[in-house]
This record gives structure tokens, sequence and C-alpha cells, in this order.
């Protein structure tokens, strides 16, 4: 009978695979005391809340929760299962994976989708090159791509019949529930099953590892939808993902241009601009900002030169302005997009686009003053009101004075003036970084961005003793002898706080003691951040038997209903306090 992966085996894996080794090449570390700091892969920030501990080999972000081990981080990265995951690292230590794992359903669907998707691409790549795709390849010829930028890209088409792709996977032993959950395929209001995709030119989306995880469908003329993209899946997120990255993330360049559409990406990879991408039919989201920002220190954002797609660059700028990447915005001409553009201009055309591109500042100015006249006093009011906002929100204090001498210069106003306002602007701005600065710490400092959900009424002073226990016995599972006669599963509020009891309970019995590794088989991976939070070295902790027994203590007392005064924001000091009446009241 199939097993889960061994506890040994997955020890190994981690063994061969070194926390900050793995993690380098996403997060720029530095070091800060005995453990390493950076800006979290997971979520936007500026001011560095992931923490990395290397002695105990795991992570915790303290700005939104994200934690775990190398499996973890293997796993979120990458967008991977957990058994591929482990696949991935195996492979990278030269291990052998164990042939007798059992998916468990999420896995075993994941694995579902991403074989159909794979039949399904060799489908379409083999309906271009026949009689039925002869329109899909007409086009494509017609677009400048040949055989082999084809073959590249894996470039389909689907056939303009209702079932052909169903009928052709039904063949290899895929169901219609599982096509129609894996958006391959649809169902009537009559129950009957069709494809999803018809008389389209394909685009496959494959991820990091290789693997066709969506489709982008075109038409051929003017009809609507242009496009037609995958809807989510088991095995897709179309927040996360960019087209092409599979081939880019391979490029010399630690630069990436970000385009529109998909024939934009594969014309420049034709011309030889082999570190383009493309998002998935949406705005720039922040989870494809933060993936841009893990291969690239610099982007250039190669929108269509006309008022949507303009507009999309300005959105594109803000979510990029999250993460720590420099950003260009090329200033398209000859052409409304770099496909046109490199068909009608060449390789140098382009070349010099890219070097006279504007930085983000230069682009929202430009942005700002366009259709203005500035000899007529309101728009000049209305331009230098735009450019203040702009100008207050660089950083660069010397960047910023230059941008401010040239808007004064430009717009005709007493520089003095403007920068009184800039400097308005910013304290406003200021004022508000810092109330939500302020409520971010007071998030990380209660706990409301952790798991663990307690019944109503239960007091901050219990939910501090349940952690506390929990970290103390993490850290020393000696004392889970002295202490398990004392408490149960049961004398827990969190049901998530009793299951992690019992594991370190049932762990200590057989000598070999729980820790965040233990919990990556059986947790999701918000919990698993949670248990990297209470198993963090720079807890403040006493880590004595009597700091557990005393914890149990206010457990044991704690009245669920009663409430206290602003519960969720007791600090060490007011917990000891209590701990200190309960031991008074036991005399």
């Amino acid at each position: 009978m199939a097993q889960r992966l061994s506890d040994d085996f997955l020890r190994l894996v981690r063994e061969k695979n070194d926390i900050e080794s793995t993690i380098a090449p996403y997060v720029s570390l530095r070091r800060s005391g005995r453990n390493l700091v950076g800006l979290c892969p997971f979520h936007g920030e500026k001011t560095p809340s992931f923490t990395v501990y290397t002695d105990q080999q795991h992570y915790y972000c303290y700005g939104c929760g994200a934690g775990g081990d190398v499996i973890t981080f293997t796993k979120n990265i990458q967008n991977l299962s957990f058994y591929d995951a482990v696949k991935v690292l195996a492979e990278r230590a030269g291990l052998r994976m164990p042939e007798n794992y059992a998916d468990d359903g999420m896995d075993k669907l994941r694995r579902r989708c991403l074989a159909a998707n794979r039949e399904a691409a060799r489908f379409f790549y083999e309906c271009l090159k026949s009689e039925k795709g002869r329109e899909g390849l007409q086009y494509l010829r017609s677009r400048g791509l040949d055989a082999s930028i084809i073959s590249h890209f894996g470039l389909g088409f689907a056939p303009n019949e209702w079932d052909s792709l169903k009928k052709h996977l039904n063949e290899k032993g895929f169901r219609n529930d599982e096509l129609e959950q894996f958006n391959l395929v649809r169902k009537s209001q009559r129950g009957t099953y069709y494809d999803a995709f018809r008389n389209r030119v394909m685009f496959p989306i494959i991820n990091l590892q290789g693997d066709v995880i969506a489709f982008g469908g075109r038409v051929m003329d003017d009809s609507k939808p242009k496009y037609l993209n995958s809807s989510d899946t088991v095995a897709f997120r179309k927040r996360q993902g960019l087209f092409a990255l599979n081939f880019a993330k391979n490029s010399s360049e630690k630069t990436l241009i970000l385009c529109e559409g998909y024939m934009d990406v594969i014309s420049l990879h034709r011309f030889g601009f082999t570190n383009a991408v493309a998002g998935l039919g949406t705005a720039l989201t922040e989870e494809q900002a933060n993936l841009i920002s893990r291969y690239a220190e610099e982007v250039y954002i190669c929108y269509d030169a006309d008022e949507a797609g303009q507009k999309a660059a300005r959105r594109a700028i803000e979510s990029l302005g999250k993460v720590n990447v420099k950003i260009k915005v090329i200033r398209l001409s000859g052409g409304k997009d770099p496909d046109e553009i490199l068909n009608k201009n060449g390789v140098e055309y382009m070349r010099r686009l890219l070097s006279g591109a504007m930085n983000d500042t230069e682009f929202r100015l430009t942005g700002a003053k366009k259709g203005l006249d500035l000899s007529v006093n309101n728009d000049k009011v209305v331009y230098t009101n735009a450019a203040a906002e702009i100008l207050a929100s660089i950083p660069n204090p010397v960047q910023r004075d230059v941008y401010l001498s040239a808007v004064a210069e430009d717009a005709g106003v007493s520089r003095d003036a403007l920068s009184a306002q800039v400097e308005r602007i910013r304290r406003k701005k200021k004022t508000k970084e810092d109330h939500a600065r302020f409520d971010r710490i007071v998030k990380e400092t209660v706990g409301t961005t952790r798991t663990p959900i307690y019944p109503e009424g239960v007091s901050g002073g219990r939910k501090n003793a349940e952690e506390r226990l929990l970290s103390c016995l993490l850290r020393n599972p000696d004392f889970c002898r002295q202490v398990s006669g004392e408490i149960g599963p049961q004398d827990f509020a969190s049901p998530l706080n009793a299951k992690i009891y019992s594991v370190i309970l049932e762990k200590s019995e057989t000598s070999s003691p729980a820790d965040v590794h233990t919990f990556s088989q059986m947790l999701a991976d918000e919990e698993i951040g949670y248990v990297s939070y209470l198993d963090a070295s720079d807890r403040v902790l006493a880590n004595t038997v009597a700091e557990c027994l005393d914890c149990i203590a206010k457990i044991k007392s704690d009245d669920s209903g009663a409430q206290e005064e602003d519960p969720g924001k007791w600090d060490n000091e007011e917990f000891l306090k209590q701990i200190e009446r309960i031991r008074n009241e036991k005399k």
C-alpha cells in the first residue's frame, strides 16, 4: 500500500537543502544578529519583516504571517504541490523519490489537471499542422512566425468544432466532469459537454517547471472576445502567473520587458529580446509584481501606445512601486504595439526605444501634462497640483529636488511655492503612513494576522497562555512528560492549538521532537506559518517547566465568558502580572 512520505526521507531532504541557500535566489537577505532578514517575497513591503532562522531552518514573515521550512518555501514560491516541492528539492540534492508515495486528494487532482493540459496542448499543436488548422497556421505566418518559433512556444489551434478536444481527451481516459473542472470543456443547460476553446489560435501557458497550466486563445478576425483565457483551476491562478517567464527567467539580463499581449512577447523573443513576459489578461497584480521582483532588478513596461495601454502602464507602475525594482516605461512610436513596431522597423529601432525609456517619474509627469495648455492659468494649476502629488511620492531627496526644479520651470511657477506644496503633501502622507505602520504593528503584536480561531469571549490572557505553552514545548520537548498529565487537547480554546499540542505529545512519546518540519504534511500553509511564529527563536520565553505550569494554570482558571480590558493588547509584562495573581490564588 502506498504511504505518505516518511519523516526520515523529509528530514534528509531538508538536511540536503539549506534554507538560506534556497531562499537567497528570491530574497536579498542581510544578517540581523543570529538571523537573516529581507523583504517578504509573498507580499509587497518596503520595510523588511521576513525573518530566516538559520539555526532552526525555518522562516516567518511578521507582516503577512507566511512561514514554514524549506519545503513550504519551495512549494509557495514556485506554486507547487507538497509532493512536487519535495521532488524539486530531492532532485537538487541528488536524492531519489520514494516510489510508494500516496497523493492526497488535492495532489492527485492537480496532477490529473496537468496531464489533461499536456495532452490538450499536444492536440492543439497537431491540429495546427493538420488541414483543420490551415487557417490558424496561415494567421500565425501572416504575423511573421515560422515553424521554429511556433514549436518553441508550443502554439496550436482549436478546431472550429463543438467537441473534438473533448472526444480526444475522453479517448485518453479523462472524464467529462474532470475536463469541466479543468476548464477544457463546458456544460450546456441541456447537460451536454462542449469544448471551451473553438476556432482560435492557442497559446499554452507554461509554469517554471515546464508544465502546461492553462491556455489563452485568440480569434483570427475582429470578433469578440479577442482573447479567451483559462479560468482558475487547481493547477492555475491567473493572478500569480506570467506568460513566457519560463523562458525569460533564463535570460542573462537582470531585466524583464513587461508587455500586454502574447503576440508582443513572442515577437520580442523572435527578434532576440528573450526577457519579455506578459500578464494573463488582467491588470498587473501584486502577486505578479512580487514574481517579477524575484527575477529582475529593473522592469521595462512596454504597453500599447493607446490610452488603454497607458492607463494599464500607470496601474503597473503602482503595483511595481510596492516591490524592490527599478521601473522604466518605453515610449512606443512607429507602431501601435511592440509586435507591429518590430515587424515594421526591426531590432535596432526597438533597441533605441529601450535606451530612451523614461523612468516612472518622467512617465507620470508627462501623463499629468497631457492635454493641458500651460499658458492657461487653470491648466497650469491642474498640472502643478498633479505634479506635486507625484513629486511627494519620490523618496530620494536629490531626485525629488531635481524634478521639482524642472516642474517649476516647465509650469512657470515659483519653485518655493511648489516646494511648500510638495512638503505639505509629504507631511500628510507621513501621518497616514505612521497610522498604517502603527496599525500593522498592533496587528502583528496582538496576532490578528495569525491563524488560531478562538471562541467569542476568550480572554487575551488565555490566548497568550496557550501560545506561550506551545512555544515552550516546541523548544523544550523534554518538558512534555512533566506537564502532559496537567492538561489535555480538550482544554485548549483554539482547535488549532489543540491539534498542535496533540502532535507535540505524540512525538514526545516516540522521542522525536516536534518542530515546524513535523507539521509540513498535516497543516495548511497559513497554519504552518503560525507554527513558525510559535517556534521563532526571537520569542521571549523563560523556557522552564514552571513557565509551562503557570500557563496551564492560566488556561484552566480562565473564564471564557469574562471580558477583560483591551484583551488583545496584553504584553509580556501584563501577562506575567496575571500569572503572579494566579500563583497567589493557589497559595
